[in-house]
């Protein structure tokens, strides 16, 4: 039914520096496995077979990722924009690489297992132009819903709004003519004013199963501790030993202590009597003998020593 996907990668990930720094926040490893490829491997598993990727901030490690520039044997076409085109003008730069059928627009920031095929056969069911997947969250309530279509979003049309917007839509081509050219922007301008023009807006709440929208430090910890302590794993991820709390490659002291749900990357060298709690450790980090970390994110190639609590290094 819709075999292209439009994934995107290019936000600045502002809230969770100093971590971004370092990487793009699709790029963050979950117990060693790169955020954005869980959606792609949800989108495999719904049928997608090509993919485009959009990229701003800190471009090279996607080409590091996508070597011969495939997913699962999937094409996988990144697109760079030197200026930030938000996600409304992100969908018109893309136009022209995109067949003119539906397509599915997902956040590459975005971690869930909810079920996309209800959404895919709404859009088609009900003969939308745009279908929105929509869930209450703790982030936001702006989109109006009555009878399975968007009436409003963020109150324009004097409807108050009851669900936020859960990251993942299906479009039509006809989207395209509705972008001016040079747009930079959200697409919900774009989409409000076309329910105010007859555009079939569609919107289908998905409240099961997990959802998060790593958008903190905090929420990026509790993403492992859900999949530690609740043993969650989406049913699409197909990688061999996932999840890995420690990298093979990965040097731990024998009187070393790990406790909760720590993550320890590739490379990385952990001394002798150190403690770690609840702690992710990236490639190449190093922690220091008789240290203790709790809650703490050390990056790439870091080291760390002494006493740390809620920080990156």
């Amino acid at each position: 039914m819709i075999t292209q996907a439009f994934v995107l990668g290019a936000g600045l990930g502002r809230r969770l520096r100093p971590l971004t720094d370092d990487l793009p926040k699709p790029l963050i490893p979950i117990y060693q496995k790169p955020l954005i490829t869980f959606a792609l491997d949800h989108l495999c598993a719904f049928g997608i077979e090509s993919f485009i990727i959009n990229t701003h901030h800190l471009a090279e490690p996607f080409d590091r990722l996508f070597p011969d520039g495939s997913h699962a044997g999937r094409p996988v076409s990144l697109v760079h924009e030197p200026n930030l085109l938000g996600t409304g003008g992100g969908i018109k730069n893309v136009e022209a690489l995109l067949r003119n059928e539906p397509f599915i627009v997902y956040s590459g920031d975005l971690l869930t297992d909810f079920n996309l095929a209800p959404l895919i056969e709404e859009h088609f069911r009900a003969k939308n132009d745009v279908t929105l997947a929509l869930r209450k969250t703790k982030l936001g309530a702006g989109v109006a819903l009555h009878g399975g279509r968007v009436v409003d979003i963020e109150g324009k049309y004097g409807h108050a709004g009851e669900y936020d917007f859960a990251g993942v839509s299906v479009w039509n081509p006809q989207v395209f003519p509705r972008i001016p050219p040079g747009w930079s922007g959200s697409f919900f301008p774009i989409v409000t004013d076309w329910i105010e023009q007859g555009g079939r807006i569609g919107g289908v709440v998905l409240s099961d199963r997990e959802w998060f929208n790593i958008g903190s430090r905090v929420e990026y910890l509790e993403v492992h501790r859900v999949i530690n302590d609740k043993g969650w794993k989406p049913e699409y991820v197909t990688t061999a030993g996932w999840p890995d709390p420690i990298a093979r490659d990965a040097i731990i002291d024998p009187s070393a202590q790990l406790l909760g749900s720590c993550s320890i990357g590739a490379s990385c060298r952990v001394d002798a009597g150190a403690i770690l709690e609840n702690t992710i450790l990236w490639p190449g980090a190093q922690i220091a003998s008789r240290s203790h970390l709790r809650n703490c994110i050390v990056r790439s190639y870091r080291n760390a020593e002494g006493d740390h609590s809620d920080t990156d290094i």
